[in-house]
């Protein structure tokens, strides 16, 4: 089978360790970020509470953070992607032919 071949080649598991190698740091970091929130909301409500500036507080600063956290991550994903996933996902493909295809290819 053809996808079993790509699978155990060493292209594919350097571009597998690639993806981790970003993938799993960076969701660890947000996650304890996330949890960090979530933990001083519980626990630290008067630090929470702490007027910034005007009615905004600091849950209010923190909470905006995580949205903003959110999309930085998505846009960092999406240049590290295009250096370092795209490529190399491309040459696998054309080299393995018309057995494989793109998610998106697949889904038109």
């Amino acid at each position: 089978m053809d996808a079993q071949l790509i699978d155990e080649s060493q292209e594919f598991r350097t571009l597998r360790r690639s993806f981790r190698s970003f993938a799993f740091p960076v969701t660890i970091g947000f996650v304890l970020w996330y949890l960090l929130y979530v933990l001083l909301s519980g626990y630290a409500p008067g630090l929470m509470g702490t007027k910034v500036v005007g009615h905004v507080n600091v849950a209010l600063v923190l909470g905006l953070l995580q949205f903003v956290s959110t999309f930085a991550i998505a846009a960092w994903y999406a240049r590290y992607a295009d250096r370092r996933i795209d490529p190399p996902a491309a040459a696998i493909r054309e080299s393995h032919g018309a057995a494989v295809h793109a998610p998106r290819e697949s889904a038109e």
